[in-house]
């Protein structure tokens, strides 16, 4: 629910579902191209090293994606107001502001933390007083950032970890009364529509479905699409319980021991898979074969970085990467074997992914042995791009 900055805060929503399936057909393999068809191989572009290992990358780096500071200027209008879209997971508090542009958006401000809001809600069923003192000072401070930036239209959802707490009602109602934000705890189904609306511009141009999916700190969402019509139509979706913080904390992924590590990791990806095989059922006879894979989480981000061996994370070299699948999984086999110690010392992953990070790659490997594909779309965008996609679309059709 959208909603002039420090209104009335919303009710929280509804029990995660999946919708019904629908018809679906096959894609062909793609190629390890560039969406102009040159050669992937040792081409720089947009920040990405000029002996990188194998890649492509898709058009529509969009203006929404660039950073643009400027001052306000005259009264907000339906087409020059300035939006913004908060998404507070079990992991990470989110915020975007910006102003339209064209058929996009143009960033004027970011913001992102790591608060772990669901820490400890898988062993108690509440967000703890630490978690939520966390997610309330992240918050404060996107509070004051909407102000500042004179916000004319906001939408904050919050996602997994609201939804399963139960003291989740409770966490909004302090929010709202200390920050003035108002949380909408949002379904699993609509997390996964404004994930698709965001990202589905990055998916590699194709025949057939496509599966679009979500790794977040509390659950996993899956999504297949249809793109035959151009807008992608969604034929069927699932929500699995797992993320990268409720994973870890359920299968524990520490010590020293190389082989006890590794055995660890099979677990987590044994549950995970058991987890998506009902959702696999409901659609593995209408797709037979390979189809196109986008992933957004900051899993897929962070092990892309790896993949280019960037010193540090470079959103405009991975957003709308291409990545052969089999280096995902190398790289993800590779961590799985590592300390925590030894995880913390790689760049793009530190002190802050390190002991999260494996599990993230159980779920994506999980995900590619079940529905295998040569390559892997890699989007760092999703929920509040497509939040603001929303908000502006609404305001313009209101123009």
């Amino acid at each position: 629910m959208a909603h002039r900055p420090f209104e009335a805060a919303p009710s929280p929503g509804h029990p995660p579902g999946r919708a019904a399936s629908g018809p679906s057909g096959r894609s062909p393999n793609p190629s390890s191209t560039r969406a102009n068809g040159q050669p992937a191989n040792g081409q720089p572009a947009d920040g990405q090293p000029a002996d990188a290992p194998d890649t492509a990358r898709l058009p529509g780096r969009a203006a929404e994606n660039t950073p643009r500071q400027g001052p306000r200027t005259g009264p907000p209008r339906a087409d020059r107001g300035t939006y913004a879209a908060l998404d507070l997971g079990t992991n990470n508090c989110r915020l975007l502001i910006a102003r339209p542009q064209e058929d996009g958006f143009v960033v004027v401000d970011a913001f992102s933390r790591v608060v772990r809001l669901g820490e400890g809600l898988a062993a108690t069923g509440r967000l703890s007083d630490a978690a939520m003192d966390r997610a309330v000072s992240a918050l404060s401070i996107c509070a004051d950032k909407l102000m500042r930036r004179h916000v004319t239209l906001v939408r904050s959802v919050a996602t997994e970890a609201c939804r399963r707490a139960t003291n989740g009602a409770d966490f909004v109602a302090r929010v709202h009364r200390e920050t003035g934000i108002a949380l909408e705890v949002i379904t699993a189904e609509t997390e996964a529509k404004l994930a698709v609306l965001g990202c589905h511009a990055l998916l590699e141009p194709g025949d057939g479905p496509a599966l679009v999916f979500d790794i977040g700190g509390g659950s996993t969402e899956l999504v297949l699409i249809d793109t035959a019509a151009g807008e992608p139509r969604i034929v069927d979706w699932f929500s699995a319980p797992w993320g990268v913080v409720s994973l870890s904390e359920n299968d524990p992924h520490v010590g020293d021991d190389a082989d006890a590590l590794e055995a660890a990791y099979h677990r987590m990806k044994a549950r995970v898979a058991h987890a998506f095989s009902g959702f696999h059922g409901a659609i593995g006879a209408r797709m037979p074969g390979p189809m196109r894979l986008l992933g957004t989480s900051g899993t897929v981000t962070t092990l892309a970085s790896v993949h280019l061996k960037l010193p540090s994370y470079d959103r405009r070299a991975i957003d709308g990467l291409i990545v052969p699948s089999e280096s995902m999984r190398a790289i993800s086999a590779r961590l799985a074997r590592m300390s925590v110690t030894e995880r913390a010392t790689l760049a793009c992953i530190g002190h802050e992914r390190a002991d999260l990070v494996v599990a993230g790659c159980a779920i994506l490997d999980a995900i590619l042995d079940i529905w295998p594909a040569e390559r892997l779309g890699v989007a760092d965008r999703g929920i509040r791009e497509g939040i603001l996609r929303t908000l502006m679309g609404r305001e313009r059709a209101r123009a």
